[in-house]
């Protein structure tokens, strides 16, 4: 069978794909985690760097109380790793992928994280809620304008003093997302830069 390429792509809803699931354990933050993955999902192979860095770069010494949402959370590493870290707080993960969120909610339940809500949703199309945090490691394969749109929308979404988190490569559009944060916030952080990644942390100020 012919896959459609346009339509296989893990940033769209429903990836045309030939199913081929695979199991595999993996390390982050000092827990043992165990993911299913397929065809049709970023980085179907391991956790990537750029996710695995935000993984550990992540802290929530300054964040005020409030649930965390983890934006395009693919197969689930980030969002699962910071639920269980975290078990305090509830995390929702959402991404426009459904076998994406199938496999998310496949990994919550084989890693037994509870703390979770997953659902599907076009970037912040059917997000209600206001957090604490946002982390994203977003598609830019998808389009710069994905990722802006990701940066610019945060802030409505965000409570007093919570935080945006982005992970980006500096050839893929790191200083302009730099910029961009720092337009839609006054302030961006770079918390750390690693192997070309940036993490980049930007503050919603009070309202004045």
């Amino acid at each position: 069978m012919e896959i459609n390429q346009l339509n296989n792509h893990y940033y769209t809803q429903n990836p045309d794909v030939l199913h081929d699931k695979k199991t595999w354990s993996f390390e982050l933050l000092n827990q043992s985690f165990q993911f299913v993955t397929d065809n049709g999902v970023f980085s179907k192979h391991t956790v990537d760097f750029g996710s695995r860095t935000m993984i550990e770069c992540f802290e929530t010494d300054q964040l005020p109380k409030g649930k965390i949402l983890d934006l395009g959370c693919g197969y689930g590493p980030i969002g699962l790793a910071l639920a269980k870290k975290y078990s305090n707080r509830n995390v929702d993960m959402v991404d426009v992928n459904e076998l994406a969120m199938a496999l998310a909610r496949e990994n919550a339940g084989l890693n037994q994280i509870e703390n979770v809500q997953i659902f599907a949703s076009d970037g912040y199309e059917h997000v209600t809620d206001q957090y604490a945090a946002i982390v994203t490691n977003p598609p830019v394969r998808a389009g710069k304008s994905v990722v802006d749109r990701f940066i610019t929308s945060a802030n409505d979404h965000l409570i007093n003093n919570g935080t945006l988190w982005v992970v980006l490569q500096k050839k893929q559009g790191a200083p302009s997302a730099k910029k961009l944060m720092t337009q839609t916030f006054g302030n961006c952080e770079v918390v750390q830069r690693n192997k070309g990644y940036y993490i980049l942390k930007s503050v919603k100020e009070i309202d004045s």
